[in-house]
């Protein structure tokens, strides 16, 4: 815990020099490569750049467009090496982008299982954000497809957090530390709406058995 916390006050204090020093430009190089290699995260990042927002320093609007245009070219890149590199080198030099096999093997089960809607999502998921993209490249997405999707799910989640980043003004840096409550919700929104899905499936697959046996 004392590691992880080491680690954390560290990617925040990136986020904090890099966004002072590059105002916008660093908001998009810092989501740009949380798309890649999952730091230091988008959450940092977009906090403060709301912070600056609330200190009149950048604009909200500059922030959530800097924002989206990075996240999405992050996930475009990881998109481009999981289609050009396929599994083999995902597995040999996923821990060089910080993609465990684990991590890659559940969200490919999961976007065999529901298709592309996991894509916008996981835009949503703090984590597993970073997974989906490699494995959307690995499983030939058609990128416009797929940028399509990227960005229907990334503007939410940028936009909300550079919009908390302002709100919670000059206390950002304690509210960072409440963001497992947005994990939290992220989740239970995911897991709600993939028992929605399970059980349209079911049902679907129940009117085609009684079709069946009508005909």
């Amino acid at each position: 815990m004392l590691a992880l916390a080491s680690l954390t006050d560290s990617l925040v204090k990136l986020a904090t020099h890099v966004i002072a020093s590059l105002g916008l430009a660093g908001v998009a190089l810092l989501t740009m490569t949380s798309g890649v290699i999952g730091l230091p995260g988008s959450e940092p990042t977009m906090l403060f750049a709301g912070f600056n927002v609330y200190q009149g320093h950048l604009t909200l609007l500059g922030i959530v467009v800097f924002g989206v245009i990075g996240d999405v070219l992050g996930a475009s890149i990881a998109w481009a090496i999981g289609h050009f590199g396929r599994h083999e080198v995902l597995e040999r030099q996923g821990s060089k982008v910080h993609m465990s096999q684990r991590r890659l093997d559940r969200a490919e089960n999961w976007f065999q299982r529901y298709g592309a809607p996991v894509i916008v999502l996981s835009r949503l998921i703090p984590f597993a954000r970073a997974a989906f993209p490699y494995v959307a490249g690995a499983a030939e997405m058609p990128y416009p497809r797929f940028a399509v999707l990227c960005t229907a799910g990334s503007i939410p989640w940028i936009a909300g957090l550079g919009l908390l980043g302002r709100e919670v003004g000059s206390d950002w840096e304690s509210w960072r530390h409440n963001l497992e409550y947005v994990d939290y919700a992220a989740a239970a929104i995911l897991l709600a709406l993939v028992a929605y899905l399970v059980i349209r499936r079911i049902r679907g697959g129940d009117e085609d058995t009684a079709t069946d046996a009508v005909a």
